[in-house]
């Protein structure tokens, strides 16, 4: 019954910010590592950002300097803050996270449903 569920995402023009939230719910031990996936049509899914429990996080050369990835250990939740947003990251967002459930000892990895992103213009 582990879920991840995103949201945030939306319609805005080049150069305009969102900001991401997922949450993680249901029978946790502990998460490990989380991160932020975008997959455009007819494109490969890609690794956005990533962020360890310690917060040490990791980029794609692509958002370096504009996404910001957070944590928020307590509420089980990752963010992803998008600024100056050009009309190539339009994609659906993918949260992703390292979980050890209370039901299955090893760690696995969980996907969010998606959001859309939308940049105009």
């Amino acid at each position: 019954q582990v879920q991840l569920v995103e949201s945030g995402g939306g319609l805005v023009q080049a150069g305009g910010s969102l900001r991401l939230s997922c949450a993680a719910s249901g029978p946790i031990f502990s998460i490990n590592v989380m991160g932020w996936y975008r997959q455009a049509p007819g494109k490969q899914r890609e690794l956005v950002a990533t962020i360890t429990s310690g917060g040490s996080t990791n980029y794609a050369d692509s958002v370096k300097g504009r996404f910001t990835i957070s944590r928020d250990n307590a509420k089980k939740m990752v963010y992803l803050q998008m600024n100056r947003l050009k009309p190539e990251d339009t994609a659906t967002y993918y949260c992703n996270a390292e979980i050890k459930s209370r039901s299955y000892y090893p760690i696995t990895d969980y996907w969010g449903q998606g959001t859309q992103v939308t940049v105009s213009s």
